[in-house]
């Protein structure tokens, strides 16, 4: 009996843990994707680093949320679930941790720039401000 309650125990872990797996909608794309996805009537652009990195320099049309705020999650939950967002930072960290917050919110529609960052993109020819 306890080897059934054993058995039964790590069968529930399992099925946790595969469904944290599982729960991120990111799509991961390298700089000609995200340039090309961003081009895309409807899709917004968040980068997702501090303002005073935002003020030197970032793409063209971009909104400033910076995942490291307190305010992060308060000003994601009163964005339109059903847009779609293309997320980039400065190295591609702070984006992926963005997209996975944005995914356990109810996001489902995320492009994310995390083979590289700003300069990156700018590099690859991103309309810049």
């Amino acid at each position: 009996m306890k080897k059934i309650k054993q058995i039964g125990f790590l069968a529930a872990l399992a099925l946790t843990l595969a469904a944290c797996a599982g729960s991120g909608v990111a799509q991961n794309v390298g700089a000609s994707e995200f340039i090309e996805k961003i081009k895309e009537r409807g899709v917004v652009i968040v980068d997702v680093r501090t303002a005073d990195e935002f003020n030197s320099g970032h793409l063209q049309g971009a909104l400033n949320l910076d995942v490291s705020s307190p305010l992060f999650d308060a000003e994601i939950a009163a964005l339109d679930k059903s847009v779609t967002y293309a997320i980039y930072c400065r190295s591609g960290n702070r984006s992926t941790v963005a997209s996975g917050k944005m995914s356990d919110a109810g996001f489902t529609n995320l492009i994310n720039f995390n083979k590289g960052g700003f300069a990156e993109l700018a590099r690859a020819g991103a309309e810049t401000k």
